[in-house]
């Protein structure tokens, strides 16, 4: 019997950041963003030998373990071991697990496209599938959060869980107190296609510790920074705006918006852009697109571009010239999936 999982990474529109609790604790947080067709997976082959055995197959990482306890959360995978120990505890009795779990991400590891995070739901997934857990799409997500933030002690926002969780386009509220609202968005197909054929993503070849970023962002919000506060409420104001102009296919507003939440985004933190982002941005816009952003916590990863449809080629060709990685994602509207193959 094998157990397959997937989780579909994300494109941040607007609001990154205000996912933080020490931000949304205070003020309310909101995030725009919509998921991919970029995935995170992972394979769980049950075996009676009573070892564990993580295979991280993108990261050409492995670790084995006897099944008698709690195996250690190492550096090399402490996502793994984090996902499991937590599920162990509260899902299995404490009872040990026996099985090679195997995965592999679509996104390296700091690309800006929340996929450490859409690793641990896909992980989720498969061991609920596996044990035939009563876990929802609120429970999956918070459940994940909870493993990075406090068991593991992972910095970072709470958007990505949910994203991953939920899929497709999503408008998000946080709030105190844990409390988390996921507005799916009826998007006409149109306005989807549209925003579709408008994105390019270049990877700039810089994987960044996000971790560091947030920290600073989190020590200007409880050092109640003026400057970093007043950004973060415009991200805030951003998502709203951005959400309004895609319900109403007002692409100007929605590409406008794109740029102001970049602007805002660069000024919370020294370590958000750098001169080889500046300067790629630039490039974009000179060759074609009419805002762009990266995704993510910043300092490098993905950088999102839009532009008019028909200059999408141009802008890709300029972009080509260039040492990163050039994509053209397409939306996806499912969340996390899971299923079982018994003849394997």
């Amino acid at each position: 019997m094998l157990i397959r999982s997937k989780a579909p990474l994300r494109l941040g529109f607007a609001g990154g950041g205000t996912d933080i609790a020490v931000y949304y604790n205070l003020y309310g947080g909101y995030v725009l963003n919509a998921t991919v067709d970029m995935y995170a997976y992972c394979t769980l082959e049950p075996s009676p030998n009573n070892r564990i055995v993580f295979n991280a197959a993108d990261l050409e990482k492995t670790e084995e373990y006897a099944a008698d306890g709690c195996p250690a959360v190492s550096k090399n995978l402490p996502l793994h071991a984090g996902i499991y120990n937590r599920i162990v505890k509260d899902y299995n009795n404490g009872k040990p697990l026996s099985f090679i779990m195997t995965t592999y991400s679509d996104a390296v590891a700091g690309s800006g496209l929340g996929s450490s995070s859409t690793m641990v739901v896909a992980i989720i997934k498969a061991f609920a599938e596996w044990l035939n857990l009563p876990l929802g799409e609120y429970d999956i997500a918070s459940l994940a959060y909870k493993i990075e933030r406090e068991d593991l002690c992972l910095s970072g926002g709470k958007q990505d869980q949910y994203a991953a969780t939920f899929g497709g386009f999503n408008f998000m509220e946080f709030y105190g107190n844990e409390k988390v609202i996921v507005n799916p968005l009826r998007l006409k197909r149109w306005i989807r296609n549209e925003i579709e054929a408008s994105l390019v993503l270049y990877y700039t070849g810089v994987s960044r510790e996000s971790a560091n970023i947030i920290n600073k962002q989190i020590e200007n919000t409880e050092k109640k920074n003026d400057k970093s506060i007043e950004n973060m409420h415009e991200l805030k104001k951003q998502a709203v705006l951005m959400k309004e102009s895609l319900l109403k296919g007002d692409f100007k507003g929605f590409s406008e918006g794109l740029n102001k939440g970049w602007l805002a985004k660069r000024n919370i933190t020294e370590s958000i852009s750098n001169s080889i982002i500046d300067e790629l941005y630039q490039y974009a816009i000179d060759n074609g697109a009419e805002s762009a952003k990266i995704s993510g916590a910043g300092g490098g990863g993905f950088m999102m571009l839009y532009c008019n449809p028909c200059k999408r080629i141009n802008l890709i060709r300029a972009l080509k010239k260039k040492d990163g990685i050039v994509m053209t994602p397409s939306f996806t509207e499912i969340g996390t999936q899971a299923w079982t193959i018994l003849n394997s």
